[in-house]
Parts: C-alpha cells; structure tokens; sequence
C-alpha cells in the first residue's frame, strides 16, 4: 500500500521534535518555542483521528504490529515462571515471580491491582499460564495485562525485545488512536521509519484505508504536536 505520509513533513516534524526536547528553540506557525531538555527520555506518539467512520456501526478493529525499532525500551516486564524461568531472568536481570511467590498474594485484590500497575506487561511460563486466573483473580486480565505465554523455546530477551517492539491498535468507542512510534534517544531516520511502518499499518485495517484517516499528529511526552497529515 502506497504511503500517503508527505515525507519532508514528516522529516521535519521529526527534526523539530528531536530539537525541542533538547532544548534548542523551534518555529511553530511562526511562533518561536524554547524547548527544554527533561531529566527522562520521551516517548514520541502518534496521534490519530479517525474520519468518515461509525464506531457504533462499524466493525471495530484491532492488529498489532512490530516496529523495527523499540520505541518504548523501558518498559517493565515481570516474568511468572517456573523455576527454570526464573533463572533466566535472573541472569538477564528481569523481575519474576514463582508459582509460590504467586500464591502469597493470595487473591488479595489489592496487591494483585498492584503487582499490575508496578509492570508494564508480563510473560508466564507455558505450563504456568493455565494457573494465573486461579492463583491471581481476573486482576491481570481486568488491567489489560493478561501475560504473554512463554514457551521453552523462547529466547527470553528476543520475547522481551519483541513486546516492546510491538504496537497495538485498538478501535473503541472513540475516533482518536495513540502510539509510541519512538523516543527522543533515537536516530531521526528510526523514528520516520517507525511512524511511516504505524500509520501504513492502520490505514491496512481500516475499511476506507487512508480515506478512513483525519489528521495525524506527531509529539513527544512535553513537546508540542506537529501536524503530519492533514
């Protein structure tokens, strides 16, 4: 499918947000913006609004897709295992819990809210997965966090790299779409590849395809959004 992303637009936005989160100063719409160099990494999303579609008569969509480059690299992962798990993680530096780490928290709502919110995602031993609901409650799934099953086979770290990589469209009752194509610690050209690889991808799930597509903005986490298409 071609790419409708004007290329220099892109290139510029880019540009102006890498330049702004390292506190050079910018030109949006003729207004001069200082920007200002944060003590964390940005993420950089994509924000898209949907046109021309029913969210209430439509069917609605969802498709991930692995981005060439990891745009979120610090997220938090947990690893549920069994014991030959847990020493993986343990050599590769992941948190992880055992089935009897598991069972300490008992169901308590509270604590597995918690264990939820502390990780950005989980991955569970194959021949422990089966066992979540009983040892945990819905809480996991309630967040969204349902872990990723985690064969023998698997390399770990590639399964970790490859989570990170991946993004997630998801239509609900709204006409707006985020996702992190990227962070300001990345190369420029990363993070056009990235977002050209998104917004090609969703325009491929939608009915219309691009004719579906409002506007797409690009902004990282303190910056201001740059109009990529209109």
């Amino acid at each position: 499918m071609s790419n409708k992303l004007n290329s220099a637009l892109l290139d510029k936005a880019v540009t102006d947000i890498l330049a702004f989160s390292n506190g050079e100063t910018i030109t949006k719409a003729g207004e001069e913006l200082k920007g200002k160099k944060r003590n964390f990494v940005e993420t950089v999303e994509c924000q898209i609004t949907l046109k021309n579609y029913d969210p209430t008569r439509e069917k609605r969509f969802s498709g991930t897709f692995k981005l060439p480059t990891v745009p979120r690299p610090n997220l938090k992962c947990c690893v549920l295992g069994n014991a030959v798990h847990c020493e993986q993680a343990d050599r590769i530096g992941v948190d992880h819990m055992s089935v009897e780490d598991l069972k300490k928290l008992n169901k308590n709502k509270k604590l597995v809210k918690k264990l939820a919110k502390r990780y950005d995602f989980f991955l569970a031993s194959d021949n422990m997965i089966k066992q979540i609901p009983r040892l945990l409650g819905p809480g996991l799934t309630k967040a969204g966090k349902f872990p990723t099953l985690l064969s023998s086979k698997d390399d770990m770290q590639e399964k970790i790299d490859e989570i990170k990589a991946t993004i997630k469209f998801q239509m609900k009752k709204v006409m707006c779409l985020n996702v992190s194509v990227g962070n300001v610690d990345m190369d420029k050209q990363e993070i056009v590849v990235n977002t050209q690889l998104a917004c090609n991808f969703l325009a491929s799930l939608l009915k219309k395809q691009w004719q579906n597509i409002g506007q797409i903005y690009l902004k990282s986490t303190m910056g201001p959004s740059q109009q990529i298409f209109f």
